[in-house]
């Protein structure tokens, strides 16, 4: 063979390999963390209550999806609540579903209307003490239209004890706002979050990124009734627990895994 066929020859090959590679790993290392059947992996804390009790059936399944369901409860009383997977991830890409029902409770607060979450990076919930109300984490908050024509952006980020950097500078807003169109509240919803140690952090929704910021690390206030040994302020959070969140409106998860990334 000549050499600038021998060269030809060689191009090809590494570009084949190349995006065999890249095709594989778009395909594989995606797994369920929810098998669409129970709540096996996951634990359940809710505020004035002690780690694995599921006041009330807080959260069940049905028909394939997590649900959280309040038609237990007579009264809200600030129980709020995270179902947490069973074990912590440091950088990875995450995918699920989501909509809302049509139950909020009345005495919840105000701003919980349409609006949920998934808490990351988070505290183990055995450290979680039973008179703390928010998990030490970040949160990717979930939003839809609670009045008609009025914009209010799904995919957003708010920080309960803790800080990020935003457009290179730490952020003292408890919410940041995304850039995303406003939903319906019963629309299921294409959520996606990649998040890279203690750097970058992504928020996709319907597959269009509407957030990025970085250097995600303890701070700040919003959380209460934690133990001060897990509140060591200006520590960088490197990984975390996952949480799916209930504060007195009805929500749906379906279709979530992860895959973890280098």
């Amino acid at each position: 063979m000549k050499r600038i066929e021998v060269i030809s020859v060689l191009v090809i090959f590494l570009f084949c390999v190349s995006c065999g590679s890249k095709t594989n790993s778009g395909n594989k290392d995606w797994q369920p963390i929810f098998n669409g059947t129970n709540l096996n992996d996951w634990i359940v804390k809710i505020h004035h209550h002690e780690v694995g009790d599921n006041y009330a059936n807080t959260f069940r399944v049905k028909n394939g999806a997590i649900q959280v369901n309040y038609d237990g409860y007579t009264d809200f009383n600030e129980r709020y609540g995270h179902l947490f997977y069973k074990e912590p991830f440091s950088s990875y890409h995450l995918k699920f579903k989501y909509r809302f029902t049509d139950q909020w409770l009345s005495d919840a607060p105000e701003y919980t209307y349409r609006n949920s979450g998934v808490m990351f990076h988070s505290q183990a919930p055995e450290t979680i003490l039973k008179e703390q109300d928010w998990p030490i984490s970040i949160e990717y908050q979930m939003l839809s239209e609670a009045e008609e024509g009025i914009p209010r952006p799904t995919g957003n980020m708010c920080s309960p004890g803790t800080e990020v950097l935003y457009n290179g500078k730490m952020d003292p807003r408890h919410c940041i706002q995304s850039s995303s169109k406003t939903y319906k509240w019963n629309e299921w919803v294409d959520a996606e979050l990649i998040v890279y140690k203690d750097s970058l952090i992504v928020h996709k929704i319907n597959g269009q990124e509407v957030l990025n910021y970085t250097k995600p690390q303890i701070g700040g206030g919003v959380a209460n009734g934690f133990d001060s040994a897990y509140k060591t302020d200006g520590k960088t959070l490197k990984k975390g627990y996952i949480g799916l969140q209930a504060e007195g409106q009805g929500v749906e998860f379906k279709d979530i895994r992860i895959k973890k990334l280098e």
